[in-house]
């Protein structure tokens, strides 16, 4: 985990980066593709981590 750009109860949009990842020197960054909170992060900058594995929780925000 190379960088976490968001903290826990912070409200994203769609598109916002929530973690960067490298692998073999290349980075990537995941994004949301819905709105919503961070409930809960679950790794920390720095931190090895495997495929499958659990990053953070979000809550999905549905304004209607």
């Amino acid at each position: 985990v190379m960088k976490i750009p968001v903290k826990k109860g912070d409200r994203l949009s769609v598109g916002d980066i929530v973690v960067v990842l490298e692998a073999m020197k290349m980075q990537s960054n995941y994004k949301v593709n819905s709105d919503c909170v961070v409930r809960e992060i679950l790794v920390a900058e720095g931190d090895s981590v495997s495929s499958n594995q659990i990053l953070m929780t979000l809550d999905i925000i549905n304004e209607e």
